[in-house]
């Protein structure tokens, strides 16, 4: 799978990028990977390491402890799609659910026990390599057996961060700058319990003295106050998090860093290799904006497509959500979106 054919949408969450998987999914020349990097979360997978075809499938096996933690906690977010069904062979509870088979697999097929059985037989097979041609590998498998043309396109959220790292490893591949209106994004993280986890992470980090969740220790845990230790042991209340008072300008200011710093990696790409596309554009004007978008991905605009993307789109997300808080909250709000907002706007003004 030659990398000229892969393409990432990259954004911050929370701005339609999941609904853009699913209009991505509709078309049959393309194979579209839903939250593929952020299922798996070896950080060996995002490098040059040469990996053995079992090491290269256990990275993709093995389950995502934050994600079985909230399905067990009973707080899954929409975007998981296995623990929907309780008839499929794994569990958070028990075997743990394989990191691509939460959200990866199931855009794919009702039966993703049966995929991952299939790709573990061919997976585990693969020589030690590189792990950006085992990625190369799996896209090519995976086209193969969807009867794609050859298009492939990566889709997660909280994405922005890694264009940089993206790039290196596959360097041919097009980035697509998915993004929305910035109080609007904000105020949706406010509600979303991954995204809510995020500050209180930080808090606990800030409390215990040390860069990243990953350097914490039981020691650690120890010295946390009720209302943030049960965070890390695994078994929580979702009222914590949902219930725990955190100011809507916290989630403004997260985005607008996340903007800041993904548009000054993408401005670094090579010309011609990213794009940008708004969310308020393409439910204003689905047809022109997925033919410009199949354009670069390299795809027809083929008019089945755009029927049933336009049908699709007609039921998404909302517009403009933030202008029903207090005015004062608006405006908060809005400041603390206001640098994020203006590399948009630089942005708008350059040819990319």
């Amino acid at each position: 799978m030659p990398n000229e054919q892969l393409t990432f949408v990259v954004g911050t969450g929370r701005c339609g990028s999941t609904a853009l998987s699913a209009v991505v999914n509709l078309h049959p020349g393309i194979l579209s990977l839903n939250e593929l990097f952020a299922s798996v979360v070896d950080p060996v997978v995002l490098t040059e390491e040469p990996l053995s075809g079992p090491e290269f499938w256990g990275c993709l096996a093995r389950p995502n402890p934050v994600s079985d933690s909230l399905v067990r906690n009973g707080a899954p977010p929409p975007e998981f799609l296995y623990n929907r069904h309780p008839e499929w062979r794994h569990s958070a509870a028990t075997t743990g659910i394989p990191a691509i088979s939460m959200m990866v697999l199931p855009h794919l097929t009702d039966d993703p026990d049966g995929l991952l059985d299939d790709l573990e037989r061919e997976i585990r097979a693969w020589p030690t390599r590189p792990a950006p041609l085992h990625w190369q590998a799996f896209f090519a498998t995976l086209a193969e057996r969807f009867g794609t043309t050859g298009a492939v396109v990566e889709r997660s959220g909280l994405s922005l961060g890694r264009v940089g790292q993206l790039h290196a490893l596959f360097p041919q591949a097009r980035f697509v700058h998915l993004h929305r209106d910035g109080p609007d994004c904000a105020l949706s993280m406010s509600r979303h319990i991954a995204f809510r986890m995020l500050p209180m992470l930080a808090e606990i980090t800030e409390h215990c003295g040390v860069d990243s969740p990953h350097e914490l220790t039981p020691e650690h845990f120890a010295r946390l106050p009720a209302d943030l230790a049960p965070l890390l042991t695994g078994s929580y209340d979702p009222a914590l998090i949902m219930d725990r008072p955190i100011p809507l300008p916290v989630f403004g200011a997260m985005w607008s860093r996340w903007i800041v710093d993904g548009v000054r990696n993408l401005e670094e790409l090579p010309a011609g290799t990213h794009t940008a596309l708004s969310y308020e554009q393409l439910l204003d004007r689905p047809r022109e904006e997925l033919t410009r978008l199949a354009g670069f991905i390299g795809v027809e605009a083929r008019p089945d497509w755009l029927d049933a993307a336009v049908r699709l789109l007609d039921g998404a997300g909302r517009r403009g959500s933030a202008l029903r808080l207090d005015p004062v909250d608006l405006e908060a709000l809005r400041e603390s979106c206001a640098e994020g907002a203006a590399a948009l706007e630089g942005t708008a003004r350059r040819q990319w």
